[in-house]
């Protein structure tokens, strides 16, 4: 009997099925810094311990991303191991924070399958939920991968396909307990702008753009302890159909979080991902560039002192956003690689 874990294929996966992923992981502050060298964000409520505790905070919370990717690291080796793609994600909600010092753990449960025509890779649904040391919720959502099958002989389950919300009712959205945003400190967020502000079909140009080395993105991916092949192992990736190894979408999401900034600064938390596409493949080399539309404005039940924005943020390689490139009536602009609607919340007046 083998002792090494090939991961688990499509014909591995059944609906209803319950997977509790491995390895419980400690967030530290060695986690934080090693991030904020990644991806350099400047978010005041996740850079200062000041800023935190004046809002209501102990101290500064992890960013919701780095948190994000954690659990969705632990998910990999039983979930995506074999994937193709990472095809989307649905109905993610941001539960709680989460602190240095905090464990998280995650399990899974198959919501549906379908196998793909050519018979050689179908399409797994999963909900995730990450949990800290107290069995809290942090964080759960959907998301879709297609998975090789071991055999294509295999014969095919009864297509399955779960129906997902397309946003999530900014009424369920759940703010941060016991904090006060209504003193948030302007001058070291290093923007003015508040909710109030802000327009629905207002788009910014974040301006500024990133180029992906292959040693942060490699560095990055092991931060989370996410094992997927297409990752890591150039050997193999080399005979595959792009020749080299796929950037993690969810790098692409940080770094397009992280540009955001510059428009968006007082932009403190995420509320939830409504959905995410990964247009397209991303290398290392590209240069990433993002812009964001806002899509919704929502008040928040017994909150004056945070309004949640619904945005849009879509990010290209090596093609700046000064025309706002996105969906075309078939497709989308060249370059264009991400396509997040997610909700924000951002302190009033």
């Amino acid at each position: 009997m083998t002792k090494t874990n090939e991961g688990n294929y499509f014909e591995d996966f059944s609906i209803g099925q319950v997977i509790h992923h491995a390895t419980p992981r400690t967030v530290t502050e060695g986690d934080v810094a090693l991030y904020q060298a990644l991806f350099g964000s400047r978010f005041s409520l996740q850079s200062s311990a000041e800023v935190a505790r004046l809002s209501g905070y102990a101290t500064a919370p992890v960013d919701d991303l780095l948190a994000f990717h954690i659990v969705f690291g632990k998910t990999v080796p039983d979930i995506s191991l074999n994937a193709v793609a990472n095809l989307g994600y649905a109905d993610c909600k941001f539960h709680r924070p989460v602190f240095p010092g905090d464990t998280l753990s995650a399990d899974s449960k198959v919501i549906g399958l379908k196998e793909n025509s050519n018979g050689e890779t179908g399409v797994v649904y999963v909900r995730s939920t990450g949990r800290n040391q107290r069995g809290d919720i942090v964080i759960d959502y959907v998301r879709w991968v297609m998975v090789r099958k071991r055999d294509k002989a295999s014969p095919a389950p009864t297509p399955d396909v779960p129906s997902l919300p397309d946003v999530v009712d900014p009424h369920h959205l759940i703010p941060p307990s016991e904090t006060d945003f209504r003193n948030f400190d302007l001058t070291a967020s290093g923007s003015r702008h508040l909710w109030d502000d802000y327009e629905v079909g207002e788009k910014i140009d974040h301006v500024d753009g990133v180029t992906i080395e292959e040693a942060e993105h490699m560095m990055a991916t092991r931060l989370y302890q996410n094992t997927a092949k297409v990752h890591f192992n150039q050997f193999t990736e080399g005979q595959g159909r792009f020749g080299r190894r796929l950037i993690y979408g969810g790098h692409v999401i940080s770094l397009a979080r992280s540009l955001s900034f510059n428009g968006l600064g007082n932009a403190v938390l995420f509320g939830a991902i409504n959905g995410g596409r990964h247009v397209a493949p991303c290398f290392a080399g590209n240069t990433v560039f993002a812009w964001t539309e806002v899509l919704e404005k929502s008040e928040l039940d017994r909150r004056t002192d945070l309004g949640a924005l619904r945005l849009r943020t879509l990010a290209t390689k090596d093609a700046p956003c000064t025309n706002f490139p996105g969906p075309l009536e078939k497709g989308y602009a060249e370059g264009v690689i991400l396509d997040l609607d997610y909700w924000v919340f951002m302190p009033r007046r």
